[in-house]
């Protein structure tokens, strides 16, 4: 099931603010840059950049993940690990708001999501 009109608008504001906060300077966005994508219940964050052999391919990195629970009004945040399966984000695997998630992962406190 997709989010509401206004669920997405909500989702859209709080990672462009997080964009704008976090993003590169624009001349380093050829080289790397940081998006995110919605699909379905979840919202990943990713770091876009050439492939390091064939810098004319783009490719897209996935850094953090949330998923929301409808049923409980939360969302579950993850990571992924070196083993690039999705783990649960153990110092607070769930979150209130999709701005709180932005929030944690800005801090990154543990080195999860950028290293």
């Amino acid at each position: 099931m997709a989010f509401t009109p206004n669920q997405t608008l909500e989702i859209i504001e709080a990672l462009e603010q997080f964009l704008d906060k976090r993003r590169p300077p624009e001349h380093i966005r050829p080289q790397l840059d940081i998006g995110y994508r919605i699909d379905g219940q979840s919202v990943t964050i990713v770091e876009i950049r050439p492939v390091w052999n064939d810098p004319k391919r783009i490719q897209e990195i996935a850094v953090a993940k949330t998923t929301y629970v409808q049923s409980s009004n939360t969302w579950k945040v993850y990571w992924m690990r070196g083993n690039l399966k999705w783990h649960a984000y153990d110092p607070q695997a769930v979150v209130r708001s999709i701005k709180t998630f932005t929030e944690l992962v800005d801090e990154d406190r543990h080195c999860c999501f950028f290293g």
